[in-house]
């Protein structure tokens, strides 16, 4: 379905249009820039209605989208974020692109996670900017590339946000939260495990050392040495967690094996130092090598994405509160256990927390898909926390943090 030149006159019409544009993530098996048909539509679209957009390159990567509305310099900014990149539609029940309405829902990839958040974001600034009284300046950030490394935001924070004449008095990143306000959530470290044998014949196997047997041993050893020992927590977010969720090893059925890896999946919690979970695993590894000279073992450079501490939203936290409890909503601040580009926010000293349609479990699903009421519900939520006055006399006298290495 491709999208109107004009604005559509509902914010589901405008969800069904973005949802008919494939912006599935192909990483890391195709090349990047699916986002960009959608980003091109949704520039075209807010440009038609009178709001500014500038595209902003991400390294390797399409551009990000940031949709603006500026009302005077000396006003306060608040950012909303939503990413474009979708996961893949393989094994999905319905048509992913059709963006077909019924029972009071919106079917089609995206839907929830997180067009859905996208579609409203856009939907209250059109609806705010044609206000009279507009206490905030207003963004909206459309990122690329989160559902698999989170370089759209990694990158505006560290390259394009320093560069701008403003910087947001908070941040609202749309996840499907059922619309509660998650202040905290945990984080990821993902990182491979590599063991380097010795090819040889299978019908003489002594001449050879095969990187599979290092690596059962290099698994048992962290399942039994590592796993079970971790017993970080947080009260908003549970435990901390580890697992080792993909192997691949060996080339051909009659050949010794000269490589093997792992990929290990390592949650944490606010709090924890993710900077310690490899040099953790690295003390354990040790004392496999000492055990045994020819194991060969080398861990690569993990990706991390930071737990978001609820230490460093509070106050932004208390305002979105305020505004949801006077909508008659949850106001209650909750914890996740996934993980969101809000902490990317907040560890460059930004006041973050994750707000949307949508409940998680119905994201990545065979039929993913939305309710038309939390759609609504979303757009209003939006649009009134655009409406309070941030932080009465004015938003914090601050300077940008930068996401620390």
């Amino acid at each position: 379905m491709p999208m109107a030149t004009r604005m559509p006159d509902s914010a589901e019409s405008l969800l069904q249009q973005m949802i008919g544009i494939d912006t599935t993530n192909h990483r890391p098996n195709g090349p990047p820039g699916t986002e960009d048909k959608l980003a091109d539509a949704l520039e075209e679209l807010a440009t038609e209605v009178g709001l500014a957009t500038t595209r902003l390159p991400v390294p390797e990567e399409p551009h990000n989208l940031l949709v603006s509305h500026e009302v005077r310099p000396d006003a306060p900014w608040v950012l909303f974020v939503s990413h474009l990149d979708t996961v893949d539609v393989a094994g999905m029940t319905i048509d992913p692109f059709a963006g077909e309405i019924r029972d009071g829902r919106i079917y089609g990839r995206g839907a929830c996670d997180t067009k859905g958040s996208g579609a409203a974001m856009l939907w209250a600034l059109t609806q705010y900017a044609a206000r009279q009284e507009r206490p905030n300046n207003v963004a909206v950030l459309y990122t690329v590339n989160e559902e698999i490394r989170q370089t759209g935001a990694i990158s505006f924070v560290a390259n394009d946000l320093p560069g701008l004449s403003w910087v947001p008095a908070g941040v609202v990143v749309g996840e499907p939260t059922g619309l509660e306000p998650v202040v905290a959530h945990n984080g990821v470290v993902r990182w491979r495990i590599r063991t380097q044998g010795v090819s040889a014949h299978s019908s003489s196997p002594e001449r050879g050392r095969s990187a599979i047997t290092m690596m059962v041993e290099v698994v048992r050893a962290i399942e039994s040495q590592y796993i079970p020992h971790i017993d970080a927590s947080h009260p908003l977010t549970g435990r901390a967690q580890c697992s080792i969720n993909l192997i691949q090893g060996g080339s051909q059925i009659n050949i010794i094996p000269a490589h093997c890896e792992i990929q290990v999946d390592r949650r944490t919690v606010p709090g924890e130092d993710d900077r310690q979970v490899l040099p953790t695993v690295d003390q354990i590894l040790d004392t496999l090598r000492q055990a045994d000279p020819n194991l060969q073992v080398e861990q690569d450079k993990p990706h991390i994405v930071g737990p978001l501490d609820p230490a460093t939203n509070e106050r932004w936290a208390k305002h979105v509160c305020g505004v949801l409890d006077r909508l008659g909503l949850p106001a209650q601040p909750v914890g996740a256990k996934f993980g969101t580009e809000a902490s990317t926010f907040a560890r460059a000293d930004l006041p973050a927390l994750v707000l949307g349609p949508g409940q998680a479990a119905q994201a990545h699903t065979e039929d993913e898909w939305l309710s038309l009421d939390e759609l609504h519900a979303a757009c209003d939520v939006y649009l009134e926390i655009m409406k309070e006055s941030v932080y009465p006399g004015g938003a914090p006298n601050r300077s940008c943090g930068t996401i620390p290495t």
